[in-house]
This record gives C-alpha cells, sequence and structure tokens, in this order.
C-alpha cells in the first residue's frame, strides 16, 4: 500500500494493522547508454512494492538521491553527502517511529549508500531502540548470480549497469531498458580503488562494468526472487523481535 496516496484517517488505521514502512532509497547517476540515471530508483521502487505485498506493509515515496561520489562527473549524475543521507533517513525513521511504526524497512538500490544507511540505522537505534530498523540490498545477490551470469565479474561488490543489473531492470522495468544500446565494457578496476578514493572516470567512461548484452530477464528473476525471499525471511526474523510492551521516549 502507497503510504502518500493514503489520507490522514486512513493511514491512522493502516498502521494500526500493519505497523511495517518499507523506505526505497535510490540515486540518480550515469548507467550507461541503454540504462536510464534513475535505474536506482526504479529497482527500488518496484522491489519495494513487491515486498510490501508479501510482509503487509506500508510503501513510502522514495528517497531519490544517494551518495554518487564515484560518478558525480558523469553527465546527469546528482550526489549528495553521506550525512546529508544519514540526517534525512534518521528523522523519516523518527517521524515514523511516533506514528505508531514499529519495524522500518529500507530497501536500498544503491550500493554506495550503504555506508549512510548503516550509520543512520544505528542513530535511529539509540534515540528509539524500540524501533527496529532494516536496510536491505539485494540480500543473497551474489551467490545466485554465481548460477546463472554468463560473464565474469569485475569486482567482489561492484556490479553497475552490467549483466546483472541491466538484467535487473529487464524483470522488473523493462520499459526503461534499450537493448539496442547496450555494450560490453570490462575495464581493469585497480586493485587500488578499493583503499584509496578512485573516481569511476579513472577506469571507465560508460559507467558499465560488464558485458550488458548478455542481460535477460530470467537471470533477473531469478536473482530478484531469490533476494526477495531472503528480504521475507529477515523481516519475519527482525519482527519476532519486536518488543511487546513498549514505553516510547526519545
Amino acid at each position: 500500500m502507497q503510504y502518500q496516496y493514503r489520507t490522514s484517517s486512513q493511514i491512522k488505521e493502516d498502521i494500526a494493522g500493519s505497523k511495517v514502512a518499507i523506505l526505497p532509497v535510490g540515486a540518480v547517476e550515469a548507467h550507461g547508454p541503454h540504462l536510464p540515471l534513475g535505474t536506482d530508483n526504479v529497482l527500488a521502487e518496484r522491489l519495494a512494492g513487491r515486498l510490501a505485498e508479501q510482509v503487509d506493509a506500508l510503501v513510502l515515496p522514495i528517497l531519490p538521491y544517494g551518495q554518487v561520489w564515484s560518478l558525480r562527473h558523469f553527465p546527469g549524475s546528482i550526489t549528495i553527502r553521506n550525512q546529508s543521507l544519514i540526517d534525512i533517513v534518521v528523522d523519516i525513521g523518527k517521524s515514523l517511529y511516533t506514528q505508531g511504526i514499529e519495524l522500518f524497512v529500507i530497501v536500498n538500490g544503491h550500493l554506495g549508500n550503504g555506508t549512510a544507511l548503516k550509520e543512520a540505522a544505528r542513530e535511529l537505534y539509540d534515540a528509539c531502540p524500540e524501533l527496529k530498523v532494516v536496510y536491505l540490498f539485494y540480500p543473497g545477490m551474489q551467490k545466485a548470480a554465481k548460477k546463472v551470469r554468463e560473464t565474469p565479474a569485475l569486482h567482489d561488490a561492484y556490479f553497475h549497469a552490467c549483466e546483472l543489473e541491466t538484467s535487473f531492470m529487464l524483470y522488473l522495468a523493462p520499459e526503461y531498458v534499450n537493448m539496442a544500446q547496450a555494450i560490453c565494457d570490462m575495464p581493469d578496476i585497480p586493485v587500488s580503488a578499493d583503499a584509496t578514493p578512485t573516481p569511476w572516470e579513472e577506469f571507465t567512461s560508460t559507467a558499465v562494468l560488464g558485458d550488458a548484452t548478455a542481460a535477460k530477464e530470467e537471470k533477473g528473476e531469478f536473482i530478484i526472487n531469490i533476494s526477495l525471499k531472503n528480504m521475507v525471511r529477515i523481516i519475519r526474523d527482525v519482527q519476532e523481535l519486536v518488543p511487546k510492551d513498549k514505553n516510547r521516549s526519545f
């Protein structure tokens, strides 16, 4: 259920019945010639919607900007500071808590947001420990990807506008994919990129990290569905930790 389209009186009843809110968080950044700047937003929104159906949750309006330092010089990219992202997520979490939400789920569509979202969850833990916060980024996808990918991973953590992410889009939002423009770009990512600030233009001019031409809808479906099952499992486990009797204060 979409939070923003409910009235004030309706949402009061909705929260009483669910107590779970999902915040999709994405980014605006270059994704090669075949995917839109808002790819991470689209994926986060579509995945959040599917997750909400399975855990009976309210879906908040997307937070569409993220930390895009590495790609900030590519045309179209918009970046915000980690602290900006931390502050707004913490403020949202506190607001939801005062409304009666017990479980705040963040569905992240952009790897670069990870540090900020983890810190935001920690701040919320200290501010209102009765509120459970879960931050999710395609749990289990790396193991699942090994079963369907046809091209090598260029990095242990990065996947971007490649066989995998393009497959996710073909499954969740095919209307935004232009496979006629998909390319194969296999840049050599230096080991030092994991140890020192490294703008991506130092090793790629396309923002594509892999072979996007190898993307297929069924690959995306396989990986996304495994990640979705893992998300549901994590949420169910955390729901068991929600205190039954709470004295709210922060």
